[in-house]
């Protein structure tokens, strides 16, 4: 038998949350056994279909494309799918809700709270101006495509959100992922909605309150580099506050 398929068993420990029965989340070890090619979701995949049918958790593709599978791993914000049992012996393996997020059951949190925060920021192209069907498409360069390619790859996963200790201080902040899907629109050479989004950047929960620890970049399962994208908003929140003040002196004249 190759190694990959030899099983040996490791201890997951999960944070129950059931909020018909518990006043508070409470640890559960369950005996896993598991092979090489065996991923943390499929460990607690596992613990649902042999040891405890209760257990609520959420994915879906499997292949780090969702962002569904989110969980704190040993304190730290991961991919279930992308994170291998393998990887975290001899364990134990603790597993809970992510970090910061109100917790609904078990594993599950809300993501209202995000949903909410990333309509607001109005996530697609704003044409700069009425274009017919018969123009043809919005043409673009290979340069101009690269300004915002890297921030294009968010998946939505909120890994960043159990990241930030801001965003844990302060539900209202923005958050990092939605600010680096807001420079991802204000970075398209297709997009008119920069001063839309503008009141946005400058607000009180906006980039001015990131603290710039930049852990949401280090945690981030497809390299967006959400703190890269805050500070560039940053800068574009201060270029827009002077040159309206410019404006507005000007106007007084």
């Amino acid at each position: 038998m190759s190694e990959a398929t030899t099983s040996k068993t490791i201890t997951i420990e999960v944070l129950r949350y059931r909020p018909e029965q518990d006043t508070e989340p409470l640890w559960q070890s369950y005996q896993v056994p598991f092979t090489d090619d065996m991923s943390v979701l499929q460990g607690v995949q596992y613990i649902k279909d042999e040891l405890d049918g209760t257990l609520s958790f959420r994915w879906s593709c499997r292949m780090a494309i969702c962002g569904s599978c989110g969980m704190m791993i040993n304190g730290r914000p991961k991919l279930s799918c992308k994170t291998f049992l393998r990887d975290l012996m001899p364990g134990p393996v603790r597993v809970e809700a992510l970090a910061h997020l109100p917790i609904e059951r078990d594993l599950v949190v809300s993501v209202d709270p995000f949903v909410e925060k990333l309509r607001s920021v109005k996530p697609y192209i704003i044409p700069k101006e009425p274009r017919k069907l018969e123009e043809g498409e919005y043409l673009q360069t290979p340069a101009q495509r690269d300004a915002y390619e890297q921030f294009s790859s968010c998946i939505n996963c909120m890994l960043c959100y159990a990241a930030c200790p801001q965003f844990g201080l302060d539900p209202e902040f923005l958050g990092p992922g939605v600010l680096a899907l807001l420079h991802r629109y204000n970075a398209d050479s297709r997009d008119g909605g920069q001063a839309e989004r503008a009141p946005m950047l400058g607000a009180a929960e906006g980039v001015w309150s990131c603290t710039a620890v930049a852990y949401c970049s280090e945690v981030c399962p497809k390299g967006v580099d959400p703190a890269n994208a805050v500070n560039q908003n940053k800068v574009n929140s201060a270029k827009h506050y002077f040159l309206g003040w410019l404006t507005a002196k000007g106007d007084r004249r």
